[in-house]
Parts: structure tokens; C-alpha cells; sequence
């Protein structure tokens, strides 16, 4: 009989025929990675030096006198804090009704989500001709066959990503003290965007350089600095709703008794996500931060012209860069909420488990997240409406100009979008906890969850008849 699967603590035992490897099994010549300690604490201590600089700055931003060459001047932080606060809140309410609407039509989300991407890519190839930019449009045009032929690809796999998202839905519901969680988050986020804004605005007001002109540079190390903090703690908050999504989903999978609105298995997998496994996910976040700062560093020196041409280079090259680690890091997290590995244990065990499964195509399909960013743009994009109300009808922006309007409308869509996203990460990082324990634990599906698991197999052999699915 085979290992039994252990979910965090949770073991139960599989079916005498169970034919997959779980996580828990031990390679031939290889030992268990141990579940047990704190992983990766360094990069735990980094990230709580990094939230103790800027608090530093933030407390001593409100007692330096402005530079007054400096181009950035905000003195009224209560008005700032308070209109913070506006945002949040609209973004929770409609972050909110994303989430509802998405497990409530999946199908018709997905759908609508590849038709968007669709939309976008033309719009842009359109956008670039206007432009006169010939080149561009060329690869537009290209880009948007490819999306295209994509979208006619995978839209016969709908009902497989549609079930894995109705799964994902039933786990989070059956456990929706989660959500709690995942505002919880969120809110740590929102006043993290405004500590970070008030203390950059100290950092980037005494540290600008202005010639004999008048033009204004900034310094480009304390720039990455702030970039780096920036992205670090927006990682971290992010990855550690996913680490908590995945540790609840997974001890729902092979344990349901102990699932509930404020179950042991919530609690459980937030205590664990904040203490031992808090390191693996700064690890992760710092790698994906690294290259984000990078990013915004030469997104920055291309806006004040310098070396654009080799700063586009760059700026493409990062790019990829980062969405290699994204996509590694999202399955990796997966490990680490359910089975407590390190960073560099979950990236090779999850990776090696789906290779033995050959589910490399399976899992390159990500149908739900083209849902999840349709949603989360629409919310960013009513949270951005709301602002310009709320600018408009507010005495404070009396006298704003039509740029004013517009660049609230932007803060607005920004700021909701990163917000959204958070919220929403519970069913992207729940589907992808069906995804591997799919793959890691399929018996213990069909014992807990019959009618599920039935639907799910069904449906698999139907679109992915060349791997495994038990």
C-alpha cells in the first residue's frame, strides 16, 4: 500500500490501487524533504527589515521641509490617507462581487475572458497603425493571429477549466472563513500602498537633482531602493493569500470534516503561512521584486530619455524574466501551503510530479486567469469612475483641471486593480490547488468528494485522452 497522502499534518490513507506518486513518497536514493521548522528564515528576516526601513522613513518624511526644486509636493497627509481610504473600501465592495460572480459563472467568465484578450490585442494593432507606428502594427498583427489561434485551441478545454473553478468555488465556500483572510490581506496591502507613497514622496522630494533648467532627475538608486520595497511587500501579501488558499483547499481535498466558515484547517494554514512557511514565500517574492524594480527602474529612465533603445531591450528581457518566475512561483506556492516544503522543495516537487504525469500542456492553459484579470480590470475600472465622482463632488479638488481628472481616474484603476487582484487570487490559487492535488491525490477525491471527482474525470478523459488523470 502507498504512502498516505499528508496534507500539513492531515494524513489519509489511499485507495489500495492508488496510482499516482504523491508528494509524500520517497524517490528511490532520495530522503523526504522534512515538513518540520522554519524554511528559508533569512529571506523572512529581509522582508521584515525592508517593512522596518520604510517605516523609519515614513515616521521622519513628515519632519524634513520639502525640496522646493523638487517636482513631487504633498503636505496634506490626512486628506491623502482619507481618500486612501475611499478607494479601499470601493475596492473591496466590487472586489467583492467579482468574487461571487466568478464562482457562480465560470464558464461564462472564461469565455468572456478569451474574447477580451482578443479585444485588446486588436485594439492595440489598430492603436499602432493610427499611430503610424508600421513596425509595431506588424507585430501586432502577428501577436493578434497568435492570441487567436490560441483562443480557437482552447476553447473546446472550457468545461475542464470551467469544473476546476466550480471545485475551487465549492472548496472556498465550504471554507469561507478564508475570504476573511484574503481582505485581511488586502487592507495590509492598502495601507501598505500608503505608507510606501508617503515615505517615497519624502525619499524622492530631498533626493531629485535639478540642472541650471529647471529639469529634474531622480536619484536612480534610491529609486530601485523604493522600487524594491514596493514590490517585495506587494508580492509577499499576495503569494501569502495564495500559500493560505492552497493549505485550506488541500486539507479540504483530503480532509472535508475538518472544513468550515472558521475551521481548523483555515486557522491552521494562515498560522502556517505567517510563521514556518513565511520565508519560502519571501524567498519567491524577492526573486519576482528583484526583476520587478529592475522593470520600473528602466520603465523610469526610458520616461526621462535615457538610452532608450538599450532600455527597451531591457525592459523585454525582464519581462520575460518575470513571468518565468510568476509562473514558477505560483505552482511552487502550491507545495508550500500544502505540504510545508521550502521554496527550492516545492519548485522541484510540484514541477517533477506534473512532468511524471505529463500534464506540461495541462497546466500552460490558463483559462481561469484570463477570467480573473477580465474582473479584476472591470473592478479597477469602476473603482476609477467612482474616484473621479468623488474628486469632482469633493470641495478639496474644486478647482481641478481636466489632467487632474484623468490622472485620478488612473490612481483609481490602478489602485483597484492591485486590490482586486489580491481578492481574486483566492480562486486563481484555489484552481490551482485542484490542479495539483488532481494530479497529487486523486483517490482521496473520489473518497471525499464523489460526484465531483466524477465530473472532473469525465471531463478530462474527454479533453486531455493522452496523459494520466488517476
Amino acid at each position: 500500500m502507498s504512502t498516505p497522502v499528508v496534507v500539513q499534518g492531515t494524513a489519509v490513507p489511499p485507495a489500495d490501487n492508488y496510482g499516482g506518486a504523491t508528494a509524500t513518497e520517497t524517490q528511490q536514493g532520495q530522503e523526504e524533504p522534512s515538513k518540520t521548522g522554519c524554511k528559508d528564515p533569512i529571506f523572512a528576516v529581509l522582508f521584515y527589515l525592508n517593512v522596518i526601513a520604510i517605516v523609519a522613513v515614513f515616521i521622519t518624511s513628515g519632519n524634513n521641509e520639502s525640496n522646493s526644486e523638487s517636482p513631487i509636493n504633498y503636505d496634506n497627509y490626512e486628506q491623502y490617507v482619507g481618500d486612501a481610504a475611499v478607494i479601499g473600501v470601493a475596492s473591496l465592495i466590487f472586489s467583492g462581487g467579482g468574487l461571487l460572480f466568478l464562482i457562480q459563472y465560470p464558464s461564462f467568465m472564461i469565455k468572456c475572458g478569451l474574447i477580451f484578450s482578443l479585444v485588446v490585442s486588436l485594439a492595440w494593432t489598430v492603436y499602432a497603425f493610427m499611430l503610424g507606428q508600421w513596425v509595431l502594427g506588424a507585430f501586432s498583427v502577428i501577436f493578434f493571429l497568435l492570441t487567436l489561434c490560441y483562443t480557437r485551441a482552447v476553447w473546446h478545454r472550457i468545461p475542464f477549466a470551467a469544473i476546476n473553478m466550480v471545485t475551487a468555488g465549492t472548496a472556498i465556500k465550504a471554507n469561507l472563513g478564508v475570504i476573511i483572510f484574503a481582505i485581511f490581506f488586502t487592507v495590509l496591502q492598502l495601507l501598505w500602498l500608503v505608507l510606501w507613497s508617503v515615505a517615497s514622496l519624502g525619499v524622492f522630494s530631498s533626493t531629485y537633482v535639478c540642472d541650471a533648467n529647471n529639469v529634474c532627475n531622480p536619484n536612480y538608486g534610491y529609486l530601485f531602493l523604493m522600487f524594491l520595497s514596493l514590490f517585495f511587500t506587494q508580492q509577499v501579501l499576495q503569494a501569502c493569500v495564495h500559500v493560505t488558499v492552497a493549505g485550506t483547499v488541500g486539507t479540504w481535498w483530503v480532509a472535508p470534516d475538518e472544513s468550515g466558515f472558521c475551521s481548523r484547517g483555515i486557522c491552521n494554514s494562515f498560522i502556517r503561512t505567517v510563521t514556518t512557511s513565511f520565508g519560502s514565500i519571501c524567498f519567491g517574492s524577492l526573486l519576482v521584486a528583484i526583476i520587478q524594480a529592475l522593470r520600473a527602474l528602466a520603465n523610469s529612465a526610458r520616461a526621462n530619455g535615457d538610452g532608450n533603445f538599450l532600455v527597451c531591450i531591457a525592459e523585454c528581457i525582464l519581462a520575460c524574466l518575470a513571468s518565468m518566475l510568476e509562473y514558477f512561483n505560483k505552482w511552487a506556492y502550491i507545495y508550500v501551503g500544502i505540504y510545508g516544503y521550502s521554496y527550492i522543495e516545492s519548485g522541484k516537487g510540484v514541477m517533477q510530479l506534473f512532468a511524471n504525469r505529463g500534464w506540461d500542456a495541462v497546466i500552460a492553459d490558463d483559462l481561469v486567469g484570463n477570467a480573473i484579470f477580465l474582473t479584476a480590470v472591470v473592478a479597477g475600472l469602476v473603482v476609477g469612475a467612482i474616484i473621479v465622482a468623488y474628486t469632482s463632488i469633493n470641495t478639496t479638488y474644486s478647482g481641478l483641471a481636466d489632467d487632474g481628472l484623468l490622472i485620478a481616474f488612473f490612481v483609481g484603476l490602478v489602485i483597484g486593480l492591485c486590490i482586486c487582484s489580491v481578492l481574486l487570487s483566492t480562486i486563481a490559487s484555489g484552481v490551482n490547488t485542484v490542479i495539483v492535488m488532481f494530479a497529487d491525490a486523486p483517490q482521496e477525491f473520489a473518497s471525499n468528494h464523489p460526484e465531483l471527482s466524477q465530473t472532473m474525470t469525465e471531463i478530462w478523459e474527454q479533453f486531455y485522452p493522452g496523459t494520466t488523470a488517476q
